[in-house]
């Protein structure tokens, strides 16, 4: 029994070194990847979810400081999408904490398999990064990326980042300003979790935390040697992979 919990143990520490390798190379993913992990080895969608944005809030707020020093934040589009955003992670945070979890599970990793889905067609396709202006579309965008990103336990950068960019923001601002805004967000989605949930997955928590950590200064170099689409499109496949494994033993 001990011998098996020392490898569940090790295994959320491999889930959150690869999830950090896999962030340092596209400045997303990392909650998507870790949530598609957790609930392929049967981890309830609430606890999951719970765990990897813990653990988020220490990267997310390190990765927040580092953009605003590197002046990579436009001040107004961050703030346009850290409000709405933590009002959709509270609301997010609220309803999976309140529901059973076997029953959300298939249709979370639905919502998981579609950002697989996702992150491959921008593997695929060539990114534009010509400037534009915000629109009012921006507030409803951050409100459903925070709501589906603590559902998901992840899909603040997928869907928010890939969003701006394909309508034609910068890159370099745009991942700036999502990573910046995301902290808020990851924050608000912790305080409400920790209010509905009796958190009890610590050994969860301190593995990912831990892979992430021990990734944290190789992640960059690793990156450097793998061509950034190719990655993106593993990621994808896995995602899809794992979320329709889950589904099918759902069923």
């Amino acid at each position: 029994m001990q011998d098996f919990v020392i490898i569940q143990f090790l295994l959320y520490i491999l889930v959150g070194f690869f999830a950090q390798v896999i962030d340092g190379a596209l400045g997303m993913a990392y909650g998507v990847s870790c949530n598609s992990f957790l609930l392929s080895v049967g981890v309830l969608p609430s606890l999951a979810s719970a765990s990897v944005k813990i653990a988020e809030v220490f990267t997310t707020f390190v990765s927040g400081i580092s953009h605003f020093k590197l002046g990579n934040v436009d001040k107004k589009l961050f703030t346009r999408l850290v409000i709405p955003g933590i009002f959709g992670g509270v609301i997010g945070a609220f309803v999976l904490s309140n529901f059973q979890g076997d029953k959300l599970k298939p249709y979370i990793s639905a919502y998981l398999l579609l950002m697989g889905v996702r992150i491959i067609i921008r593997a695929l396709r060539k990114a534009e990064t010509d400037p534009v202006s915000m629109g009012k579309w921006i507030y409803p965008l951050g409100f459903i990326g925070g709501v589906l990103d603590a559902i998901g336990g992840g899909g603040w950068g997928p869907i928010v980042t890939s969003t701006l960019i394909a309508r034609g923001n910068s890159a370099r601002m745009t991942i700036g300003s999502v990573n910046a805004s995301e902290f808020f967000v990851t924050l608000a989605q912790v305080i409400t979790f920790s209010i509905f949930l009796t958190i009890t997955s610590w050994q969860v928590i301190i593995g990912i935390m831990a892979g992430g950590l021990i990734a944290a200064p190789f992640a960059a170099v690793i990156a450097k040697k793998i061509n950034p689409k190719i990655l993106m499109l593993f990621v994808g496949l896995l995602i899809v992979f794992l979320s329709t494994r889950t589904i099918l033993l759902s069923l």
